[in-house]
């Protein structure tokens, strides 16, 4: 594709234009003082969750323009070859069909049945690996000699079901501990292995191609120590979840499931790459976060643009990151089931959105990706929140809360979300009547977004509208969110260093690199 750069677009110029005179210098406490119904004009409804957006730096004005860059840069458009099947990560020359594996079997979209019998395949295949997933998943539930289920994997392999597994702990069996290993670093393995009988554990090597440095060492390190332990049935004990079924074969393993090369690693979960979720939720369960997101989709594909929640959340991305220069996001879950959120919604918008170059590989003149970080509400008031408040640098807040907890504990609940209230409201509000030390500037923007309950389909709706988001702001800019060639050179890099590190060789090293390698061996 050959468009004009964003940043010449006619809608980003007015944008531009609408900063420089107006926008700067806009003012939250004021713009609540005039508009009464503001709170009703900036938030929406989507499938499982609310949204408010009131408290951003955003006006009417603003919005309308900002809908106007999404609809000149193409981003209905592009939506509509992505559900379409279309090859839109070009680098790759792949579709990104990840929505195609939570598509209900007897019920496929408008845009996939419009489109070629390949989606309809496909989504044969999606259901046929699903309905031998799940059945394994209920397998394994049923099985009482089983207590542990050890997850290997690294990147999209991890984060996705360790994030979910976690958010979801009120849904999991009783019975059965779920252990994550991704870190090549042999003490993360050894702490969970010292944990473990053989016969009582279940070892899942999550890996496409089976050839993951990371994952493989982890996986023979834990097959070495099952046999060494007195295990004697890899086959029972074993299973892969990968492409590369001759390598997991040769590994011993013959229970295995596969995924696509239109899976991305940061968009698996929804595959064969979510039974440890599978396990821990049951069937329903997964079936229902498939469902939860599955609902998001159809908002994402059909929402005009004014009432579609990942696409104001992306174009606001936008707003925030090219014209008020700010250039990270912090991310607060009010809720410790979802403590992994932050470190998973890293991965899914920096690798996807972390680019210098255009989508025809020409160096871009402009912002991408902004830094994202967080940790759990009410941890993080107790750490990061000082700078938030008073700090040289504006950073966006995107609180999450549950309405609904789970737990039984009287008067914790009412405090968290009183908590989370106040420091939205403290943000925006400021403190003025103070000098010095105990002044808060005020007027710093947050996103609140509310689910009813954290439940799998409110969890599922909550990554896909993420995941849609990410889509938008990438549309916008004109750069491929679906490949990740940034994390390839320090791995090919790593195995010369590692050959080095045995044989002492510093040929052609500079001289920062030889001084440690000959300080680490």
């Amino acid at each position: 594709m050959n468009r004009l750069p964003c940043n010449l677009s006619p809608a980003w110029l007015a944008l531009q234009a609408h900063f420089d005179t107006t926008a700067k210098n806009f003012d939250l406490r004021e713009a609540f003082a005039a508009d009464p119904a503001r709170f009703d004009t900036f938030s929406q409804d989507a499938p499982h969750v609310f949204a408010d957006f009131s408290k951003n730096l955003i006006d009417s004005a603003t919005q309308i323009l900002l809908f106007e860059l999404a609809q000149q840069r193409g981003v209905e458009a592009q939506r509509d070859q992505m559900f379409a099947g279309k090859k839109i990560n070009r680098s790759e020359d792949r579709a990104a069909m990840h929505f195609l594996l939570r598509n209900p079997a007897a019920a496929l979209t408008q845009n996939a049945q419009a489109a070629t019998k390949n989606i309809a395949d496909e989504l044969t295949a999606v259901h046929h690996t699903l309905d031998a997933m799940l059945a394994y998943a209920e397998q394994v539930r049923l099985d009482d000699g089983i207590t542990d289920i050890v997850n290997i994997g690294i990147g999209g392999s991890d984060l996705g079901p360790q994030m979910a597994v976690l958010a979801l702990e009120e849904y999991r069996l009783a019975g059965k501990r779920l252990h994550f290993v991704s870190n090549v670093d042999g003490q993360e393995l050894a702490g969970v292995l010292a944990r473990l009988k053989p016969h009582n554990t279940l070892f899942l090597i999550a890996s496409k191609t089976f050839t993951t440095t990371e994952t493989m060492a982890n996986a023979s390190s834990a097959k070495n120590w099952f046999e060494a332990k007195g295990g004697t049935d890899i086959a029972r004990h074993f299973a892969a979840l990968t492409t590369n079924v001759a390598a997991a074969n040769a590994f011993g393993i013959s229970t295995t499931f596969g995924f696509w090369d239109w899976v991305g690693g940061r968009y698996s979960l929804w595959s064969a790459i979510g039974l440890p979720l599978a396990i821990a939720i049951g069937a329903p369960g997964f079936r229902d976060l498939l469902a939860g997101a599955h609902a998001m989709d159809e908002h994402f594909r059909s929402a005009p643009l004014a009432q579609n929640l990942p696409v104001r959340l992306g174009l606001l991305d936008v707003w925030y990151r090219n014209f008020h220069g700010f250039t990270s996001r912090s991310i607060a879950p009010y809720s410790s089931a979802l403590r992994r959120w932050p470190a998973y919604l890293q991965q899914l918008e920096m690798e996807s959105n972390g680019k210098r170059v255009d989508e025809n590989g020409q160096t871009l003149t402009f912002a991408t990706a902004p830094v994202l970080w967080g940790e759990p509400g009410t941890n993080g008031q107790h750490a990061y929140f000082q700078m938030l408040h008073q700090g040289t640098d504006v950073v966006p807040v995107e609180f999450v809360a549950v309405r609904k907890t789970g737990h039984s504990l009287p008067g914790h609940h009412r405090k968290l979300l009183s908590n989370v209230l106040a420091q939205a409201l403290a943000l925006m509000q400021g403190k003025e009547d103070a000098g010095g030390h105990k002044h808060f500037p005020g007027n710093r923007p947050s996103t609140f977004l509310l689910l009813e309950e954290l439940t799998p389909a409110g969890l599922g709706a909550l990554i896909a509208l993420q995941e849609h988001r990410v889509f938008v702001s990438g549309a916008i800019w004109g750069i491929n969110s679906f490949d990740q060639w940034g994390v390839e050179l320090g791995k090919v890099l790593a195995r010369d260093i590692e050959s080095r590190l045995q044989s002492g060789d510093l040929a052609g090293l500079d001289g920062s690199t030889a001084g440690l390698l000959q300080r680490l061996r």
